[in-house]
């Protein structure tokens, strides 16, 4: 559990909401945003490390990070509504149903990872999240 001073002096919680990555220090930990910077370029393409601005920026890098999720989760869209025709001829009808429980699996952790990557670029952004009872 990450603890933190807040301005009067009495400990404090840092907060994380359901869906931030397991990876990523909680906002207002020490050093939270290396982790965050780190995380969003393993999630990135490899050639995303090559852009400086991306290195120095890491809201910058959020944004693309997420553009790409979303850009990824619509190839899956595709891949799922194109599956069956596009596959029966070169494929057995168990391996396209197996093509299609893998197209929905990916689905499902795109939209995770989408929550999460946005929920990483708020808080570079400078939001703060609070507990709720």
């Amino acid at each position: 559990m990450f603890e933190a001073r807040s301005t009067l002096g009495a400990m404090s919680q840092l907060v994380v909401p359901p869906g931030w990555p397991r990876a990523v220090r909680p906002p207002g930990a020490p050093g939270w945003e290396h982790t965050a910077v780190a995380w969003l370029l393993d999630i990135c393409p490899p050639e995303y490390r090559a852009y400086p601005v991306l290195r120095r920026h890491d809201v910058v890098l959020a944004r693309f990070a997420l553009l790409h999720v979303e850009a990824c989760q619509a190839a899956v869209r595709r891949g799922l509504s194109q599956a069956r025709a596009e596959l029966r001829d070169v494929a057995d009808q168990a391996t396209v149903e197996s093509a299609v429980e893998t197209w929905h699996a990916e689905s499902a952790r795109l939209l995770a990872e989408r929550r999460a990557v946005g929920l990483v670029e708020e808080a570079l952004r400078g939001r703060r999240f609070v507990a709720r009872l």
